[in-house]
């Protein structure tokens, strides 16, 4: 059984990774991570196994790290429109204070991977983003804050720390039912820069959910970095159940 960690586990994404975990409780032992426990309450009926912090102040983490084995990152910077657009206009984002993507996505996650490392963790699995190749992304674009250039040199940080990582990059995330496609795996944002026919680079977060609790159990996840998208159900010529076989087709390095 594995002690894992999730910070960001009150996110809509962070929040499926802790539920499927929890759901294989002989494999599993979690532990959340998030500021609010209101929202905790809200989201798992109570704060029971959450620790409360923040990621962009170091000195939260240690405690929370304590006898784990496993860290997933699932921490990220929200943008929030600035006003409701004019008509014809289009919607203007923001950051708050505090929350701009060089704190958040690089130095929020650079201050866990050290905590990490200090704690002498066997694997961590960093959940970010695709698009971090492409620097004219919209995404870079929101409110200023080149989320996904800040998403990159994070990753490039886990790979350089020393710790045995697990680098996914989903592409657009769907609120759709997880375990129903076939999931497909590059680099380099090569789905976005030459997409499959009929293919769009889009992935269910059930099924990223499902591919980080895979990540945790499989040897063939260790040092690799890799972009994920799945096929539409309609088209998909069976689900993705072999996780060995699909990490076994990924790579080391960003």
């Amino acid at each position: 059984m594995k002690h894992v960690l999730v910070t960001g586990a009150t996110g809509r994404t962070g929040a499926l990774v802790l539920k499927k975990l929890r759901e294989r409780p002989q494999d599993f032992q979690t532990r959340g991570f998030a500021r609010d426990a209101a929202k905790a309450k809200e989201l798992f009926g109570s704060a029971e196994g959450f620790v409360f912090g923040d990621v962009t102040k170091p000195e939260t983490l240690a405690g929370a790290l304590a006898g784990v084995e496993a860290l997933v990152i699932l921490t990220s910077s929200t943008p929030r429109m600035k006003a409701p657009p004019q008509p014809g206009e289009k919607p203007q984002f923001e950051f708050a204070a505090g929350g701009m993507p060089e704190e958040v996505d690089y130095r929020g996650q650079k201050a866990q991977i050290d905590a990490a490392r200090a704690a002498s963790v066997a694997h961590v699995v960093l959940v970010g983003s695709m698009g971090g190749t492409i620097e004219g992304h919209p995404l870079n674009r929101l409110g200023d804050g080149n989320v996904l250039v800040w998403k990159r040199k994070a990753e490039a940080y886990l790979i350089d720390s020393g710790l045995d990582y697990t680098i996914i990059r989903p592409g657009g995330l769907l609120d759709k039912p997880g375990g129903m496609r076939e999931l497909l795996v590059g680099k380099d944002d090569a789905f976005l820069k030459n997409p499959p026919e009929g293919v769009p680079a889009a992935v269910p977060r059930a099924d990223v959910a499902e591919t980080v609790a895979q990540a945790l159990l499989s040897p063939y996840a260790r040092n690799k970095a890799f972009d994920v998208i799945s096929r539409p159900e309609e088209s998909s010529p069976a689900p993705t159940t072999d996780f060995d076989r699909l990490f076994a087709g990924t790579t080391p390095g960003l």
